[in-house]
């Protein structure tokens, strides 16, 4: 599966950014998909992750409330809105899926990342 983000960029504290991430070479199907980030000087952590059917999205607790995550697997994308973006939010957003074969077994994939740069 490749992945490929859009949608960073600089925004002043407070405001919103909406990422897009879209798979292409898919084999057979994508189960997860979500977000990571990393910030400078720190390991990569998770966003939000949301299932194949869409329900009961995953979510960081630094992010609840503010960031919202969601899919259109017609288009084999995942969505990332971000609301109230704090400087903390500033970072490298990595794009995830898991790809399952038919006898079950999972290979992640991950994109290059799209950087979100929050100014104060």
């Amino acid at each position: 599966v490749q992945l490929v983000e859009s949608g960073g960029g600089l925004v002043q504290a407070g405001g919103s950014l909406r990422l897009s991430c879209v798979a292409s070479a898919i084999v057979f199907s994508i189960d997860d998909m979500g977000w990571y980030r990393q910030a400078p000087g720190k390991q990569r952590e998770l966003v939000a992750t949301i299932t194949t059917g869409g329900g009961s999205p995953n979510y960081a607790d630094s992010v609840k409330g503010r960031f919202t995550i969601s899919r259109d697997n017609a288009k084999n994308t995942v969505y990332l809105q971000m609301n109230s973006l704090k400087p903390d939010d500033t970072a490298v957003y990595y794009c995830h899926a898991k790809e399952v074969d038919y006898w079950g077994n999972a290979v992640d994939s991950w994109g290059e990342g799209t950087l979100v740069t929050v100014s104060s």
